[in-house]
């Protein structure tokens, strides 16, 4: 997210209309709800992490522990065991 002066886009009565509520200070001004992104759409972490969360799955699903993935990925043991139950339990509302 990048900032711009409010002076060099707003007309300078919309600008005086705004100092009323808020002086000086930074004011965050969110996407049109139709215009919004999700997570992730910027970049390649979503499917990233995806295919990450793939071989972890893989991997404990060949016998690997928790706690050697855990090591290997530098995740918390608990967020390995969270990623391997989301895949069963998706698997759950498939069938």
């Amino acid at each position: 997210m990048s900032y711009c002066n409010a002076s060099d886009i707003l007309p300078a009565e919309l600008i005086e209309e705004i100092q009323k509520y808020v002086d000086g200070q930074y004011l965050y001004i969110p996407r049109r709800h139709e215009a919004r992104r999700s997570w992730g759409d910027n970049t390649q972490t979503r499917a990233e992490v995806a295919d990450r969360n793939r071989r972890i799955r893989r991997e404990h699903a060949e016998g690997a522990s928790c706690r050697a993935l855990a090591q290997r990925y530098y995740l918390a043991e608990k967020t390995i065991e969270a990623i391997v139950r989301r895949r069963a339990e998706e698997r759950e509302c498939e069938s």
